[in-house]
């Protein structure tokens, strides 16, 4: 990532900070949308699960200029969603959804640019997530 992806991200974010619970609430619609399925895997107050989102959000995407002290936090979710029943092409999907909900909060603001820097970001961090979840699972085997 570069410091201007980052900056793209971390203003980007910042302009959706205000909408947040509203961001989340599209967020988890799209996803849902887009694979069914994905529903069995959330229990409890959806607009909780919005919030725990959108703080979990928050700090990866303030800690992107520390990404080496970020990392390890990273590696723990994924193999925490793991054991969720997460499964590697779910990723693909929250990041459709990720990137479909920053459309619609930003709108305009959200250029080919602001697109690329987020798709950067999440890429990273969702390869993260899924290596770890992968190392977990092949060391319990």
């Amino acid at each position: 990532m570069s410091p201007r992806e980052i900056s793209l991200v971390q203003d980007s974010f910042r302009a959706v900070a205000p909408i947040a619970d509203q961001a989340a609430a599209l967020f988890y619609a799209r996803l849902f949308e887009l694979d069914p399925a994905l529903r069995a895997l959330f229990h409890g107050d959806m607009r909780e699960q919005g919030r725990k989102l959108m703080a979990i959000l928050g700090v990866a995407v303030g800690s992107l200029e520390k990404l080496d002290q970020l990392l390890p936090t990273v590696r723990q979710l994924g193999v925490r969603h793991a054991g969720y029943g997460v499964h590697d092409g779910h990723y693909a999907t929250v990041g459709a959804a990720l990137l479909w909900t920053l459309e619609k909060g930003l709108g305009s603001a959200f250029t080919t640019e602001v697109r690329t820097a987020w798709t950067t970001v999440y890429s990273t961090l969702a390869s993260t997530m899924l290596d770890a979840a992968h190392a977990a699972e092949t060391q319990a085997a």
